[in-house]
Order: structure tokens, then sequence, then C-alpha cells
């Protein structure tokens, strides 16, 4: 599975290493992104997403119903 986040949509950016004498080479930044079980209790089941640690913070903030309703409507499958 790729690294992007399934809520925010996050993915590696690319930037330079720069190095003491002003050698650049390329590296990825990473995103923070954490493999989270949630309790979903419409369905009365367990959700794993992959999750960013914003991610996970916008689903505390506007709840987990709502979060599962966008994705559903982009098209991901839960």
């Amino acid at each position: 599975m790729a690294r992007v986040c399934q809520v925010t949509g996050k993915k590696p950016m690319v930037g330079n290493s720069v190095s003491h004498s002003n050698i650049k080479t390329k590296r990825r930044f990473l995103p923070n992104l954490q493999t989270k079980r949630f309790f979903y209790a419409e369905e009365g089941r367990w959700i794993t997403l992959k999750v960013s640690g914003e991610a996970i913070r916008t689903i505390n903030k506007n709840g987990l119903e709502a979060t599962v309703k966008a994705l559903r409507a982009k098209g991901e499958k839960i």
C-alpha cells in the first residue's frame, strides 16, 4: 500500500538534503502515517485506517461518522 493518508491525501514530498558544504542531494519527506483502528458505532465494528497525525486530530474534531461518510463519498472502500 502506498504511503498516502486515507483522510487528508498527504503524500511524500521531494526536497533537498543540504550538507555543511552546501551540496544538495535529493531526499523524501515522508508523512507521519499511523495504522489506526477506530470503533465505528454505526455498524458496530472496527475500522482500520492508514492516517496521518493531522487526520487523527481531524477525526477527533469532526467525528468518525462524518469522516467515514466523506471517504465513502470520495469512493474509498471502508
